[in-house]
């Protein structure tokens, strides 16, 4: 028989039910909340961030990350701090990035030597460019031929005959074999029809310390690592390897200028995460750090040292990491290089 639902007993009979569904319903609630609010991101950021450069003090990459961790910590209300972990060609921090938490916390201050280079260098680096995300470029650092004054060239011609005069008379500082600056120098030797002498040092720092002491007479080292000692003219720079000359220099010719071609080099520097961190992270880091690229204290800051502001997207930087594996993929193969 239909009961009619406006009879009392009608709706004494629904009232329990409902106070059932409604205590099943709120048990559910507290039943999936909880797992939904453990799914959403932590808040970025929420503690201090960390940069690790894996290279010493005193090169290109700790400068650059300096500049960034002071202008984004007082972005981000956190401090932010540069670590530097030097060893195995970079290898070392890079691992060690590579293998921390995903949340934007620990982040790498990579470049184009160390993330393109590694890989085809090294048997074991102890990472792999799949393990590392790109999160925002800083700049593209032209690399400079510089020499000890008393060598005395004032250019690559110079240079060059110097070197043709008794093979192995120009001996050359690197970070390390297999490093940009040997690379570069293999390069050179291979373009200009010269033969130097390769002296690997542990880091780019004191390659440079035993050029202005004398006992080295060249390194190829990036522009904003020497840009002071040329200023102060305990070095002396010949020419930059990038296309055009830099805004910071523009008495400074090219290599191509200088009759070496071939040898157009001008590096990314930017800052990398693990693989895994979260795509919002990286979007708010990258639009963090593109607006300080924009500013006009951070552009004179990195043009004072001879790096050109280079801001990309996440998909962009990507892209540029694809192109540089590969080339230098094909140098380290023409070089020789190897590391066990």
């Amino acid at each position: 028989m239909n009961r009619d639902p406006l009879d009392p007993r009608s709706r004494a009979t629904r009232a329990p039910r409902r106070r059932t569904l409604h205590g099943l319903a709120a048990m559910g609630a507290g039943l999936v909340l909880p797992g939904a609010a453990r799914a959403q991101p932590a808040p970025f950021p929420s503690r201090p961030v960390r940069i690790v450069v894996p290279q010493a003090p005193g090169g290109a990459s700790d400068a650059l990350a300096r500049v960034m961790a002071a202008r984004l910590g007082e972005r981000w209300g956190q401090n932010v701090v540069v670590e530097n972990r030097a060893g195995a060609g970079g290898n070392v921090g890079t691992e060690a990035v590579a293998k921390s938490p995903a949340d934007g916390h620990v982040l790498l201050m990579g470049y184009a030597g160390t993330n393109s280079i590694n890989p085809a260098l090294y048997a074991k680096p102890g990472w792999e460019p799949k393990d590392l995300v790109g999160v925002a470029t800083l700049a593209a650092v032209p690399f400079a031929l510089v020499v000890n004054p008393q060598l005395g060239v004032t250019n690559v011609e110079q240079f060059v005959a110097a070197a043709r005069a008794k093979a192995d008379a120009i001996g050359y500082g690197s970070a390390g074999n297999g490093s940009v600056n040997h690379l570069l120098g293999v390069m050179f030797g291979a373009a200009a029809g010269v033969q130097m002498l390769h002296v690997p040092y542990k880091g780019a720092a004191p390659a440079i310390t035993d050029l202005i002491g004398g006992q080295v007479q060249a390194v190829f080292t990036s522009l904003p690592s020497v840009a002071g000692f040329i200023q102060r003219g305990q070095l002396r720079a010949l020419a930059v390897t990038s296309p055009a000359r830099s805004p910071a220099f523009p008495d400074l010719p090219t290599l191509a200028e200088s009759g070496v071609r071939g040898m157009e080099v001008s590096p990314w520097f930017g800052l990398l995460a693990p693989a895994a961190t979260p795509a919002a992270t990286v979007a708010r880091i990258n639009a963090d750090v593109n607006a300080l690229l924009a500013t006009q204290e951070v552009r004179e800051r990195f043009a004072a040292s001879g790096a050109d502001v280079l801001s990309s997207s996440p998909e962009r930087f990507a892209g540029l990491m694809r192109d540089a594996l590969a080339r230098w993929a094909k140098v380290v193969r023409q070089s020789g290089a190897q590391v066990d």
